[in-house]
């Protein structure tokens, strides 16, 4: 069966590994690794719906390719590859520099193929991307399925796309031309009915499982996510999928959310290949009404095997979280305040006090929460190094307070390697206090490329600069690792192993440093080996943030085949 379209999935930094380039904490707190080799769910949700609609498509995971098998060669792959069209995600801004790439290598070796962008950051930068020969189209939005299919269609019959909407393109005379930003549906039950039964047709079809996987581990660790809704609510000032940034750059007015029985059926779907964690996207909170409880009442009634994560935006009533419980027994949560300051937790869009944090984090384990996690950032607002340590100290408080209880987890990380683009922060940094150091996508893909994490940040605020954020950074993360082992929340093997990874960073770091002072660049080259060792040593926190044992695992091949063919 010929493929009428190719989804390319990019690392971070296209030749990451043959760069010598420090990645820091910038990824601790998320499944994929430093290249960011995880796919936005929106190109599986693209491929059912045009599948749906007759066409054939494939994705590629190139970033978890080349990070499994250190001999995989990216560009003789593409060369082999065959299809008129290819679609590249550039959705997360870190993926600017990969993303480029791979679309040049698709027109080296495919000149006559178009080649289409997609995603947040496509969306906010799609004038640029047209300005770059290798990039024929941009679909901008949260929800372009239906202006892909209409897209496919008319490529399909060699047909000027005038009338697909949300759509930037070039014309065959090379002139970049803008259709109206009119797709922006209030109903999105219609798109990922059937996208998680995609992937496992798809694998079978194309006897290529890696191609689809998500992140490198995850077929020792299949975590899955369901998505409740496009949009939100929330107008946190350093989040570019803020409510501002949603209305201004992607045209959405107001979050649309997925009816329970679409989020109950995807959950269905997962359970039938996977018993791993299932990672439920979005505030149940946030829709109103009785929708949390409507969506807990069916997850309730099929119980499921798998084990939830949660998460909430703001504190929650202990009914709903018993409710949690009863749905979805040992569940995690998990929320992110960002600081124990509520002055600067409200200077960045989240107005709500310590006692309310504190009420939350107590029901939870009351009724039974396997794990809470806390997340702290720095870089925000009015934080300075001292608010940042103060933040530790209050972290050794609820430690003390809730007696070294091992199911309370807590978590710092930098606000790296960008500030977004969309955010308030960046499009007002003068009102938040942010200095924002460069704005242009090609700015941002050549800081990926630099060797120390620091330079790759785009911003610096009033309270601290890009080095004292690195310095603060690494001293916050060691001091919450001795105050976890103190109270036993990790283990000392681990608390040494984090330990060791940080010291070592730093000192790298400050080595690297000196060297870009004398501009000895081939000093630099010859790191590669301490630093790649550094970058891939384990990570005590993506370890502590993994649901454990029992067993976690895909179904054996009769269950996947019932997903495939429904019976």
């Amino acid at each position: 069966m010929s493929t009428d379209l190719i989804l390319l999935h990019a690392p971070s930094v296209y030749d990451f590994r043959k760069k010598t380039i420090l990645y820091g904490p910038v990824s601790d707190l998320i499944p994929p690794s430093t290249v960011f080799e995880m796919y936005p769910i929106g190109l599986t949700s693209i491929a059912e719906y045009l599948e749906r609609a007759g066409y054939n498509v494939r994705i590629v995971n190139l970033a978890v390719r080349m990070l499994r098998d250190k001999n995989f060669d990216a560009e003789a792959f593409i060369r082999r590859l065959s299809a008129p069209i290819f679609g590249i995600d550039l959705h997360w801004m870190v993926h600017s520099h990969g993303s480029v790439e791979i679309a040049n290598l698709v027109k080296k070796w495919h000149p006559e193929s178009k080649v289409i962008f997609g995603g947040f950051s496509s969306s906010y930068f799609y004038k640029e991307l047209l300005e770059l020969p290798q990039i024929d189209y941009v679909l901008r939005g949260d929800s372009t399925e239906e202006p892909f299919r209409q897209l496919m269609d008319c490529l399909a019959q060699k047909k000027e796309p005038e009338s697909v909407p949300n759509l930037a393109w070039k014309d065959s005379q090379g002139r970049i031309r803008e259709n109206p930003f009119s797709n922006v549906p209030a109903d999105i039950d219609n798109i990922m009915v059937d996208h998680y039964g995609y992937v496992v047709r798809s694998v079978l079809r194309d006897r290529d499982l890696i191609s689809y996987t998500p992140a490198k581990d995850w077929i020792r660790y299949p975590i899955t996510a369901v998505l409740t809704c496009h949009g939100c609510k929330q107008n946190c000032v350093i989040c570019g999928g803020s409510s501002a940034a949603f209305r201004h750059f992607l045209n959405r007015q107001k979050p649309a959310f997925r009816s329970p029985e679409s989020v109950v059926k995807d959950i269905r779907q997962i359970s039938r290949f996977s018993n791993g964690p299932i990672f439920i996207l979005g505030d149940l909170q946030e829709p109103g009404g009785d929708y949390a409880i409507k969506v807990l009442s069916q997850i309730q009634k099929s119980k499921f095997k798998n084990q939830f994560i949660l998460e909430l935006f703001y504190p929650a009533q202990k009914e709903l979280l018993q409710q949690m419980s009863l749905a979805c027994p040992n569940f995690c949560l998990e929320i992110s305040p960002e600081t124990h300051d509520p002055e600067i937790r409200k200077a960045i869009g989240r107005p709500y006090s310590d006692q309310a944090l504190e009420q939350t984090i107590a029901d939870a384990l009351d009724v039974g929460c396997s794990r809470m996690d806390i997340f702290w950032m720095i870089g925000l607002p009015q934080q300075t190094p001292q608010s940042v340590m103060e933040t530790i100290d209050y972290s050794g408080y609820l430690l003390e307070k809730f007696k070294g209880d091992k199911r309370l987890s807590l978590f710092i990380s930098p606000l790296a390697p960008f500030l977004d683009p969309g955010s308030l922060g960046f499009e007002q940094p003068e009102k938040h206090g942010f200095h924002v150091l460069f704005r242009k996508l090609e700015e941002h893909r050549q800081a990926l490329v630099s060797p120390h994490w620091k330079y790759s940040m785009n911003y610096e605020t009033d309270w601290m600069t890009r080095q004292q954020n690195v310095d603060t950074s690494y001293e916050a993360i060691l001091r919450l690792n001795q105050l976890k082992e103190k109270y036993g929340v990790i283990s000392k093997e681990m608390a040494r192993i984090s330990d060791h990874r940080i010291k070592t960073a730093r000192e790298l770091g400050h080595t690297i440093d000196d060297l870009i002072t004398k501009g000895d660049y081939i000093a630099i080259e010859r790191l590669k080996p301490q630093v790649d060792e550094i970058n891939w040593y384990p990570v005590a926190e993506k370890i502590q943030l993994e649901v454990p044992p029992p067993f976690i695992g895909l179904r054996p091949f009769r269950a996947l085949w019932s997903l495939m063919t429904g019976k």
